[in-house]
């Protein structure tokens, strides 16, 4: 199995580089870049089958700028998701102690403490 999605017209083997799905509320629909997942109401297509789409009557065509050259998550990206990783390993601060006067902590166990007084 291939990793690229295909277009979805009948008989097209071509690698998919756009989505198309439909907004019925408002007549239009909608060809943008490629979706980051395949989903079961929208449509892959190729960059010739995309060129060709043409909508029902009083439907609008929305065309959402779409990079060629953007193939990829940019370097921002991966070092958004490098930072969004760092903070969730961080470990959770610690709450204040809420021990009164004369009391120590001496062990902890999960989220239970053992205090003594000195």
């Amino acid at each position: 199995m291939s990793p690229t999605r295909r277009c979805s017209r009948t008989a097209c083997g071509r690698p998919a580089v756009c989505t198309l799905t439909y907004v019925y509320a408002d007549q239009t629909a909608v060809l943008g870049p490629l979706a980051t997942y395949a989903e079961p109401h929208a449509y892959d297509l190729c960059d010739v089958h995309s060129e060709r789409l043409s909508a029902p009557r009083g439907w609008e065509v929305l065309r959402l700028a779409t990079d060629a050259r953007h193939q990829g998550p940019s370097n921002d990206d991966l070092l958004a998701l490098a930072d969004a990783v760092r903070e969730a390993a961080r470990p959770a601060p610690r709450p204040a102690a809420v021990a009164e006067e004369g009391m120590r902590e001496t062990t902890r166990r999960g989220h239970l403490r053992v205090l003594t007084s000195e």
